[in-house]
């Protein structure tokens, strides 16, 4: 059995590529790792080919995982047992199209608009207060979560408490284990609570939608609900939060990319693909699968009951599929990557992400003439308490 490294993958310097992780791409597309947490050691798949096959393979399942004190990076499992992140094919199918439904491209137009007028009366704010200002605090954190929250329906006095629990369960710190636990239950108990609401009273929101099942479906029960709207909340609160404040850092600290925004605005969206490619928003690794049977993968010989970690991060930086791919080239010919997962476990919620970061930079850029970063950039400090990577704050003037 090879030499498993162990990974804390704590590496949280500004948005460089975490050197551990980088460490083991060298050394091949599949190797062996022990995390800080859980009972076993790990394969770990690097390469974007073999992170490919493990996601879209049911001989890996997450399902598996379910009752096993699993290896991983946070002291106590972010997701439920009956969470939609741990479900195979497909019992997870039906759970994904139900929330699918609401994600579509044509569904996240129809809510952009709305987004736009969010960022734009979070911006107006910061106008009126006037400079220096958090750009975590006044846009990065409220956008993602007025925007979930509102799709949820989530009563507005609700929503603070919201932001707080999903932030509480994606610590790191041991000494938080017990503040996690609760989080997690508290927003279960809150989910159960609203569900058995909608179903009383009904709605024109996300969960009443998933609650209506098409012809020929199992209509989702309660606690499936329960746990897709839980689900949605922490993914709500996670990728556009950080994404929003990883990207203003990066277009205020490179001048050329700014240029380039400002001289072709059409080109933003491309822009945006880029920056999601290359900016590594998370630590290390997320959920792990399961190997059903013996797997030969990337040449490297699994056994039935071995636990496989991917890095996506790591597949996003493959040099057979990203041509000098820790460059930042818009240029380059377009390619799919992983930020939002791969395969079942694709993020269903990508396109509303999308949608989020696009309004904000536009917004943030283009009402605030001459924004900047108010401390030097070496002053800023980074978040080394969850598996996130984002500024903690973001002071910015104008």
């Amino acid at each position: 059995m090879a030499h498993a490294a162990a990974c804390p993958f704590d590496f949280s310097e500004h948005l460089a590529f975490d050197p551990a992780l980088a460490h083991l791409m060298a050394q091949g597309p599949v190797t062996r790792i022990r995390l800080s947490h859980g009972e076993a050691k790990a394969w770990l798949v690097t390469s974007f080919e073999g992170v490919r096959q493990v996601t879209t393979d049911p001989r890996f399942s997450r399902a598996a995982v379910v009752g096993r004190d699993y290896p991983r990076m946070t002291p106590e499992p972010i997701v439920s047992p009956e969470s939609l992140n741990v479900m195979d094919p497909p019992r997870s199918t039906r759970l994904r199209h139900a929330a699918a439904r609401a994600f579509t491209q044509s569904s996240v137009r129809g809510m952009t608009p709305a987004i736009e007028q969010v960022a734009h009366r979070l911006v107006d704010t910061m106008a009126e207060t006037g400079p220096p200002a958090d750009l975590a605090r006044c846009l990065s954190e409220p956008l993602p979560n007025h925007t979930i929250c509102a799709l949820l329906d989530v009563p507005a006095a609700d929503r603070p408490l919201m932001l707080r629990l999903t932030q509480q369960m994606l610590t790191t710190a041991p000494e938080a284990r017990q503040t996690a636990v609760a989080a997690k239950q508290q927003l279960r108990a809150y989910f159960t609570a609203l569900v058995a609401e909608r179903r009383r009273d009904g709605g024109s929101d996300l969960i009443t939608t998933m609650a209506a099942s098409e012809r020929g479906e199992e209509p989702l029960s309660d606690d499936e609900l329960a746990v897709l709207a839980l689900t949605l909340i922490l993914s709500g609160n996670d990728t556009a939060t950080c994404q929003i404040s990883n990207i203003a850092y990066t277009l205020l600290t490179r001048p050329d990319l700014r240029a380039l925004m400002e001289r072709s605005p059409e080109r933003l969206p491309r822009l945006l693909d880029e920056l999601l490619r290359h900016i590594p928003f998370r630590k290390g690794v997320g959920i792990p699968r399961v190997a059903l049977e013996d797997v030969k993968l990337e040449g490297v010989l699994i056994r039935a009951g071995e636990f496989v970690h991917v890095s996506y991060l790591a597949a996003n930086r493959d040099p057979e599929v990203f041509e000098d791919p820790d460059a930042i080239d818009v240029e380059r010919t377009p390619h799919p990557h992983m930020t939002f997962g791969w395969g079942g476990h694709h993020c269903v919620a990508s396109t509303l992400a999308v949608a989020e970061l696009r309004a904000a930079i536009e917004v943030l850029f283009t009402r605030l003439p001459g924004l900047r970063l108010a401390v030097p950039a070496e002053e800023l400090i980074w978040d080394t308490r969850t598996i996130r990577r984002f500024p903690v704050e973001l002071p910015v003037a104008w």
